[in-house]
């Protein structure tokens, strides 16, 4: 598996967790915003590898948006459910490519 994968199998569960209505901002306004930068930079090293493995990147790239303008309330939740979604579909669809790669 791609590091590329791992970081999107990461980042989407992240961003799941951050988007559920009282957990994610509990966490989020409880740790001071620090989870939006920790993400951002966790997107970044992602969309690194993503380019370096030659992949979907815009999960990655939607994630750094998300981490920039996840502290407005309700508009963060909704960015946070979308980037996992999305992320989670990217990191399947690269498990799927390499399954028919290797096969």
């Amino acid at each position: 598996m791609k590091v590329s994968t791992i970081l999107k199998w990461v980042t989407g569960v992240l961003e799941a967790l951050l988007g559920i209505p009282i957990i994610g901002a509990g966490i989020i306004v409880g740790l001071l915003w620090t989870p939006l930068f920790l993400m951002l930079i966790l997107h970044i090293v992602t969309l690194i590898f993503s380019v370096k493995d030659n992949v979907n990147k815009h999960g990655s790239i939607l994630g750094i948006v998300t981490s920039c303008i996840a502290w407005i309330p309700f508009v963060g939740m909704v960015l946070h459910i979308i980037t996992a979604i999305l992320l989670m579909i990217d990191a399947a669809m690269n498990n799927k490519s390499q399954a028919n790669v290797s096969a």
